[in-house]
């Protein structure tokens, strides 16, 4: 068991190339506008963040994904992959997430090959997929014998532990203020997990229309660090 937990560290180690460092979903031009502007004004966004963004994106998507994987429904993952596209409004954060989701799948059929997960990046350089790091996370996790509240775990964790880094850049933030948000972070988590769990699939997409009104204006900021 314990051999199997390796590969999640490794995805979700903020070192891990998958390009999530140059990418803040919005949260930059909170930043600018002085919303965010420290560790007490950062927490209440990721709490936020959390529950209501990334729970009906990424944690829905990979739980759904993993059901797939798990009922050989494999085809339902090009559908899946294409609603995931579809349900973000903002082009910089939807063009991000493919970005990462290719990248990641490029790295892992390497790294974790299988054959469903060859499939899925045939499929996106094919061009008839766009790519999602929810995605990944689920085909990476059922190859590995590993349980879909590990897999939703592990996603919504990289998500939350690459933009605290990216935070601690940009606001900026000390390490050690970065490393105790994201030890906070955990029971956040853990209570987002457990709510997903129970999630209708109908619910995939549903997210706050400040956060993807800021990822919209983000393009028009004077300066930026990130590329949404």
């Amino acid at each position: 068991m314990i051999e199997r937990l390796f590969p999640l560290i490794q995805l979700c180690d903020s070192n891990f190339p998958s390009g999530s460092f140059s990418h803040s979903f919005g949260m930059e031009t909170y930043v600018q506008e002085g919303k965010i502007h420290d560790a007490a004004s950062l927490k209440e966004f990721l709490k936020v963040y959390i529950s209501k963004s990334l729970t009906y994106s990424d944690g829905l998507g990979c739980r759904i994904a993993y059901e797939l994987i798990r009922s050989h429904r494999i085809e339902g993952i090009w559908d899946l992959d294409e609603k995931l596209y579809a349900a973000c409004s903002a082009r910089e954060s939807r063009e991000a997430s493919k970005r990462i989701g290719q990248q990641i799948a490029k790295l892992c059929s390497n790294l974790y090959p299988s054959k469903e997960l060859s499939a899925y990046l045939k499929k996106i350089q094919g061009k008839q997929c766009y790519g999602h790091p929810a995605i990944v996370f689920a085909l990476v996790c059922t190859e590995l014998n590993l349980t879909v509240e590990m897999a939703i775990h592990a996603c919504l964790y990289a998500a939350v532990s690459s933009l605290i880094q990216n935070a601690v850049r940009g606001i900026p933030l000390g390490q050690t203020a970065g490393q105790t948000l994201l030890l906070w972070t955990h029971e956040e988590i853990q209570t987002a997990a457990a709510f997903i769990k129970g999630l209708p699939e109908d619910e995939l997409g549903r997210t706050l229309p400040g956060l993807e009104i800021a990822q919209m204006r983000h393009e028009q900021l004077h300066v930026r660090l990130f590329m949404s």
